[in-house]
C-alpha cells in the first residue's frame, strides 16, 4: 500500500527541473543586467578621466595612423632611392646628393609651398612625431656603422702627416666659424643661447667631413690606391672622431647652459675612460673567443652587440652629450677586423642605408624651410656660409697637405676631398636644432651648405685631376683598414 501512496521519483522531476531552469535564466538575467550597469557606469568613469587628461584616442586612430605611417615610408624610401639613382647616373653625383634634394622636395620647401593639402595628407603632425622617432633610431645605427668602420690603432700608425691635413681643416673652420658667429649671432641665436656654445656650435658644423660619402667618391673616381687618396681617407676618419669628440662637449654645454657643464664634461669623461679602459679591452677578449669558436654569426652575439650599443647611446644621452655619440664611440671600440664586425656591418648596412637614412633626409628636408631666406640679405648670409665653409675645409686641407710634401694640385684635390660633407653635416645640423642652439633659418642655411659642398666634390676634382692620370703619385699597397674603408660595400650612401 505504500508504494502507491509515496511518490515516485518521475513525480518529483518536473518541479525539481522547473526550479533548475528557472535558476539558471535568473542566473542569466541578473548576469546580464549586471554587465550592462557596469559597462554604463565604466563608460562614464572612462569619459570622465579622458576629458580631465586631454588624451582622447579611438581605437579606429590606431590603424589609420600605422597606415598612414607605411605609406609615408614607402614614398620616402622610393622617392629617395629615385633620386639618389638619377643624380648618380645623370650628374655623376654621390646618391646623397639626390637622396638630400628628395628630402627638400617632401618639405616645406617644394611641396609644402606647391601643394600644402597634399603635404598635410602625407606627412600630419602625428605621422611627422612616429618619422622623427624611426630617424633617431636610423641616426643611432648609422653613427655606429661609422663608429664600427674605424680602427683606433691603425689610425694613430697612419697619422703622421694626415693628423696634420684633418686638424688643420678642423682649426681654420674653428676659427673661421668664430668670426662668422660674430656676425650671426644677434640675428640667428634663440634666446637664451650664450655666445660660446653658439660659436662653437657654428665652427663644428663648418668642420664636419662626411667619411662613408668621401670613401665612396675616391673609390669610384680609382683613388684608393694612391697617396692622395689614402691621406684623404685616413684624415677624414681622424676629422670625424675629433669632430664628433667637438659636438660632444658642444652638446654637453648647451644641455647644461653652462651650469651643469662641470659636471657634464666630468661624467664625459668618466665615460670615455670606462669606454677606453674597461669595455675595449673587454670587447676584444669575448671577440677573440667567440671568433675562435666559431660562434660568430649567432644571433646571441649579435644581441650582445645591440645591447651595448643601445646602452651606450643611453649612457651619453643621460650624460647630455647625445646618444649618437655613445652609438660612434660604442662603435670605435669595437674590433673593426674580424668575421664579427662584418656580419654586423653586413646585417645592418642595407637596412639603414635604404630604410633609415632617407627618413633621415626626409626629416632634415622637413625642418629646413627655403622660404626662410627668400630675402636679399638671407641669400648673401648664406652665401657668406657656404663660402666660409669651402675656405675653411677645402683651404686648409689643401694648405696643410702642401706643408706635408704634396704638389699643388694634389694639395687641392685632398682639400676638395675634405670639403665634403654629406649626411654628417645633416645629423650635426639636427642635433644643433633640437637643443635650441640654431634658428631654424640658420639650420636652413647649413643644410643648403652641407649640399652645395657636397655637390662641388665631384666637378672640382674632375676639373682638378685633368692631367692628373699620367702624373698618379707613387701607388703604395694600403693598409687592411684603408682597403675596407675604400670599398663601398662598407659604407652608407
Amino acid at each position: 500500500m505504500s508504494d502507491s501512496t509515496s511518490p515516485t521519483s518521475n513525480d518529483r522531476e518536473p518541479p525539481r527541473a522547473a526550479r533548475t531552469w528557472g535558476l539558471y535564466a535568473f542566473t542569466l538575467i541578473g548576469a546580464a543586467v549586471a554587465l550592462l550597469w557596469i559597462r554604463e557606469h565604466g563608460s562614464l568613469i572612462a569619459a570622465q578621466a579622458t576629458l580631465a587628461s586631454g588624451t582622447l584616442r579611438l581605437r579606429s586612430e590606431t590603424p589609420k595612423l600605422l597606415m598612414q605611417v607605411l605609406l609615408a615610408l614607402g614614398v620616402i624610401v622610393i622617392s629617395a632611392r629615385c633620386a639618389g639613382a638619377l643624380f648618380h647616373r645623370l650628374l655623376g653625383q654621390p646618391a646623397v646628393v639626390g637622396e638630400i634634394v628628395a628630402g627638400l622636395t617632401l618639405g616645406p620647401s617644394v611641396l609644402g609651398a606647391i601643394a600644402p593639402g597634399a603635404a598635410m595628407l602625407l606627412f600630419p603632425p602625428a605621422v611627422l612625431a612616429q618619422l622623427s622617432t624611426i630617424a633617431n633610431i636610423g641616426m643611432v645605427l648609422f653613427m655606429f656603422l661609422v663608429g664600427l668602420e674605424l680602427d683606433l690603432v691603425k689610425l694613430r700608425r697612419e697619422s703622421h702627416g694626415t693628423l696634420l691635413v684633418a686638424h688643420a681643416g678642423i682649426l681654420v673652420s674653428l676659427v673661421l666659424g668664430g668670426f662668422l658667429a660674430l656676425y650671426l649671432y644677434t640675428s640667428y641665436a634663440p634666446p637664451g643661447v650664450g655666445f660660446d656654445v653658439f660659436a662653437l656650435f657654428v665652427g663644428t658644423s663648418l668642420s664636419v667631413t662626411a667619411f662613408p660619402v668621401l670613401a665612396r667618391i675616391v673609390q669610384e673616381r680609382r683613388m684608393q690606391s694612391t697617396k692622395v687618396g689614402l691621406t684623404a681617407l685616413v684624415s677624414a676618419a681622424i676629422d670625424d672622431a675629433t669632430a664628433w669628440c667637438l659636438l660632444a662637449f658642444v652638446c654637453g654645454l648647451a644641455g647644461s647652459r653652462l651650469e651643469g657643464a662641470k659636471a657634464t664634461v666630468v661624467l664625459a669623461l668618466a665615460y670615455v675612460a670606462l669606454m677606453l679602459l674597461v669595455v675595449r679591452p673587454l670587447a676584444q677578449r669575448w671577440v677573440k673567443r667567440i671568433e675562435r669558436r666559431g660562434a660568430h654569426a649567432t644571433l646571441m652575439t649579435q644581441a650582445i652587440v645591440f645591447t651595448g650599443l643601445l646602452l651606450s647611446a643611453a649612457a651619453t644621452e643621460w650624460i647630455g652629450i647625445h646618444a649618437l655619440f655613445g652609438a660612434f664611440f660604442f662603435g670605435a671600440v669595437l674590433p673593426s677586423e674580424g668575421l664579427l664586425a662584418e656580419r654586423t656591418q653586413t646585417h645592418l648596412h642595407d637596412t639603414v642605408t635604404v630604410l633609415f637614412l632617407p627618413i633621415v633626409f626626409m626629416i632634415a628636408g622637413m625642418r629646413a624651410d627655403i622660404s626662410l631666406i627668400a630675402n636679399p640679405r638671407e641669400v648673401a648670409v648664406c652665401a657668406l656660409i657656404v663660402g666660409v665653409a669651402i675656405v675653411g675645409k677645402l683651404g686648409g686641407g689643401a694648405v696643410a697637405s702642401r706643408l706635408v710634401g704634396f704638389r699643388w694640385r694634389e694639395s687641392l684635390i685632398v682639400g676638395i676631398l675634405m670639403n665634403t660633407r654629406g649626411l654628417m653635416e645633416l645629423i650635426v645640423v639636427q642635433i644643433g636644432l633640437e637643443l635650441g642652439v640654431i634658428s631654424r633659418s640658420l639650420y636652413t642655411m647649413l643644410v643648403i651648405m652641407a649640399l652645395v659642398t657636397t655637390f662641388l666634390t665631384t666637378p672640382l676634382l674632375r676639373l682638378m685631376r685633368e692631367g692628373f692620370e699620367s702624373r698618379r703619385s707613387t701607388r703604395f699597397e694600403p693598409e687592411p683598414l684603408l682597403r675596407a674603408a675604400a670599398d663601398p660595400a662598407n659604407h652608407p650612401s
